[in-house]
């Protein structure tokens, strides 16, 4: 109940500010574990993905630092966000997503890492390729477009699933070929939104 209503509030602050728009609709499936992976350029992107996804709740994978900020940390729990120390095989992280897709849920990840300016996109870590492949759920791209200034419109693009059946030992070329297919999906989602 607590998630529904912070998205709720969310959506109008989006849209009384920036009057989202939504491409691509018809591809959030409506039931059913997957991974949002979603290019990340401003604070704004993980509740802006959460709140347009009106029909799921959303388990964001978050900068460890961010849960020790006072009531924040509190605030992004109660949201299903969930820790990763970043620069670093987290595997309590990845055994949080595992879990969480094992159990029907849907998990959110940035591959970028972080917040990347510009027009372009940044390199892909492998934590997404590596939790797609272990749990063998797909991926949802999306990309987010933000405007200039205040009162334009952000927009934001979900693509296809992206499905990914490797068999036997994942090696260092398999999660390269991976994560370069999700950030590639998400940069031409970005480039035609």
């Amino acid at each position: 109940m607590f998630y529904y209503l912070i998205t709720a509030c969310f959506r109008i602050f989006f849209k009384l500010l920036f009057r989202y728009q939504i491409y691509g609709w018809e591809n959030i499936p409506e039931k059913g574990a997957y991974i949002i992976c979603s290019n990340h350029k401003s604070w704004f992107d993980p509740p802006l993905v959460g709140s347009v996804c009106r029909h799921a709740c959303i388990n964001f994978m978050a900068k460890e630092e961010l849960f020790h900020i006072f009531l924040f940390g509190s605030i992004i729990r109660k949201l299903g966000a969930f820790p990763v120390k970043r620069d670093t095989a987290d595997r309590r992280a990845l055994k949080k997503a595992l879990q969480l897709l094992e159990e029907g849920k849907i998990i959110g990840l940035f591959p970028e890492g972080t917040r990347v300016k510009g027009g372009e996109l940044g390199q892909p870590f492998h934590g997404p390729a590596l939790i797609a492949l272990l749990s063998k759920k797909p991926v949802l791209p999306v990309a987010v477009k933000w405007p200039g200034k205040l009162f334009q419109p952000v927009r934001i693009t979900f693509g296809n699933l992206l499905y990914f059946e490797e068999e036997g030992k994942i090696r260092k070329d398999i999660l390269e070929r991976v994560s370069a297919r999700i950030i590639g999906e998400i940069g031409l989602l970005f480039k035609s939104s």
